[in-house]
């Protein structure tokens, strides 16, 4: 579905060029040096807010404690610190222990996900949580809770995020796989029969897997078997009026079977007016599984992951074929893929291609696949598969400034995001509030957005990361370091206590929050037109003792590869800037300045910047 997925992109706008004074702007060292310091924490913090969340959150208390010790100092060995820091630890410990107590109720009620949950944020902690259980025991016992329910879809989630964590033992395999085959998912069982072969082989056990489920899981599903789970989306908008005339406003797309009870996936800028407040129009959506002359079906959205472009709908339909979602192919550059769906409502259609590149930027979490498989109008949510009949990716089609370019979001980020949407409503993800750019020397944290986790424990711009929740990421090959430490804390909820190590030493606790969803535009609501050039144009300004220039800033440094890079700005080059307009209903910002290019003789030029605020480097 072609639509304004991003704005346009404006031309840089060059000025009149003049010629420049015989001097330019002096500047100290020291403002060589410096940069443009981030707002501080205005609100006073005091004991009693600590006091107040150590039982009502005690996560976020434990990251108060950090935020009261930047604000206030380290403490000492005078008498007063000593007593300060024995407060501290006091509420520290008390908070932890709630923690503990909150994890073991979740365990008593069953509630899985909370008590992995709470193990995540243990264990950042530092905290041994071995008589309670760790985090792939709760999400194995999720899982075969949700086995037990009839819901499929979730139990091979989580059956496959715990082997992932902990490999699963020879009976848990052999149940998924039982249900793998008695749902008719292929590809499912197949994922499940190689960990029983794998198990069996290293223990060295003689146990039998009945041939029916071998030959089954071992098959090939062909086109003609998947087009069977492929359905055409509607979306009918009503009336809309152009040149006086009414015309029917229809979205189009594609979306695929994830579940028998009727749950699809699709994009979620088919569905958006379904569920995004903005709108205030009609919407009705539809799905239909044959020609046009096939009936519409009434569907309805269960969840939606905009960061992601991916939305989890659901029709009293059920699915004759089922896509399978567990396994983590990752295709390489030249491999063969088709896309199947409905281009310009032309339903059942299959096309074929190669994946011509991997590691694009477009979203705001992760990266997508290259393809070259024909794609149109409708293609939109529809499954990409392989040779193998594997999932590779979901379509999206249509950004406007790559006309002519396929794109598909990972089958495997699909299936990260797959248990939040499945939830209902929408998804939320994880938000520190840092802006990361990869370097020679690892990922540098260039932005904090105030008001934010990151802000209230003032973690330095210009630091490295080193590691996220103890993971590091140093051998991501170029390209991909910031989708990997982004996938570090994709599966994570808000609320969950994250720890970030940089390559100083220091070493911090987060509470995470809720991520807006477009981060920038809320940053810049809060933050100077000054320091939002770096997260938005990749243009770190420092402050201009200068006055031989009307500038008052000096570019100290230029990210490579960023617009103002493309733009030919460089380091020492003053800079006026003259506004700063953010557009968040388009979702562009556009930076005015008047710059003296060092490179070009200091000629002033007036230029105009452009920047997506959809930025896909955000932590």
């Amino acid at each position: 579905m072609y639509g304004k997925r991003n704005p346009p992109w404006f031309l840089w706008v060059v000025g009149v060029l003049s010629i420049p004074g015989i001097l330019v702007s002096c500047v100290s060292p020291a403002a060589k040096e410096k940069r443009l310091a981030p707002p501080k924490v205005s609100a006073e913090l005091r004991l009693d807010t600590i006091k107040q969340y150590v039982s009502e959150d005690p996560a976020r208390a434990v990251h108060l404690i950090g935020v009261y010790e930047v604000l206030y100092g380290s403490p000492h060995a005078e008498a007063q610190d000593r007593e300060m820091t024995e407060t501290l630890n006091a509420l520290k410990t008390e908070a932890i222990d709630h923690l503990k107590t909150s994890q073991e109720v979740a365990i008593q009620e069953q509630r899985w996900d909370d008590a992995a949950s709470l193990a995540r944020s243990l264990a950042n902690l530092g905290i041994a949580v071995a008589n309670t259980g760790n985090e792939p025991d709760f999400i194995l016992a999720y899982a075969k809770q949700q086995l037990a329910d009839g819901n499929d879809l979730g139990a091979f989630l989580s059956a496959v995020q715990a082997h992932g964590l902990q490999p699963l033992h020879l009976d848990d395999a052999l149940l998924f796989l039982e249900r793998a085959v008695a749902v008719k998912q292929r590809r499912t069982a197949a994922f499940f029969l190689a960990i029983v072969d794998q198990e069996q082989e290293a223990s060295n056990t003689g146990g039998e897997i009945s041939e029916a489920f071998r030959h089954y899981a071992q098959g090939q599903d062909t086109a003609t078997d998947m087009i069977k789970g492929v359905a055409t989306v509607l979306v009918d908008r009503g009336i809309r009026i152009e040149r006086g005339q009414g015309i029917p406003d229809r979205i189009l797309g594609s979306a695929f079977f994830v579940d028998a009870s009727g749950l699809l996936i699709t994009n979620y800028h088919v569905i958006s007016s379904e569920v995004d407040p903005a709108y205030e129009g009609y919407s009705r959506m539809y799905i239909r599984m044959g020609d046009a002359s096939s009936p519409r079906i009434p569907a309805k959205v269960i969840g939606w992951d905009k960061a992601m472009d991916l939305a989890l709908i659901k029709a009293e339909v059920k699915g004759e074929y089922v896509f399978s979602v567990v396994d983590r192919i990752i295709p390489q550059v030249g491999d063969t893929v088709y896309a199947i769906g409905s281009p310009v409502g032309l339903e059942k259609t299959v096309t074929s291609g190669i994946v011509s590149a991997l590691g694009r930027r477009l979203l705001q979490i992760g990266d997508v696949i290259q393809i070259d498989a024909a794609v149109n109008h409708g293609n939109s949510g529809g499954p990409v598969v392989d040779k193998e009949g594997r999932l590779v990716g979901i379509v999206f089609a249509g950004v406007e400034q790559y006309q002519g370019l396929n794109f598909a979001v990972p089958a495997e980020r699909l299936a990260a995001a797959l248990p939040a949407m499945i939830q209902g409503g929408k998804a939320e993800r994880p938000w520190l509030g840092l802006t990361v750019s990869e370097t020679a020397s690892g990922a540098e944290i260039i932005y904090v957005a105030p008001f934010t986790p990151g802000a209230e424990q003032q973690i330095k711009e210009g630091s490295y990361i080193k590691y996220i929740n103890d993971e590091t990421v140093e051998e991501a090959p170029q390209g991909t370091l910031i989708p990997a430490l982004q996938d570090i804390l994709f599966p994570t909820r808000p609320g969950e206590l994250v720890s970030l190590e940089t390559t100083e030493g220091n070493r911090y606790i987060l509470r995470s929050v809720p991520r807006p969803d477009v981060p920038l535009a809320e940053a810049a609501k809060r933050d100077s037109r000054e320091r939002m050039t770096a997260p938005l144009f990749g243009l770190i300004l420092a402050p201009s003792l200068g006055r031989s220039f009307s500038s008052s800033y000096l570019v100290k440094r230029v990210i490579r590869g960023s617009i103002a890079d493309e733009a030919g700005l460089s380091e020492q080059d003053p800079v006026s800037i003259k506004g700063l307009r953010v557009n968040e209903d388009e979702g562009y910002a556009l930076l005015q300045i008047r710059v003296k290019k060092r490179l070009t003789g200091y000629l002033e030029t007036s230029m105009q910047l452009p920047a997506a605020l959809a930025s896909p480097d955000t932590l």
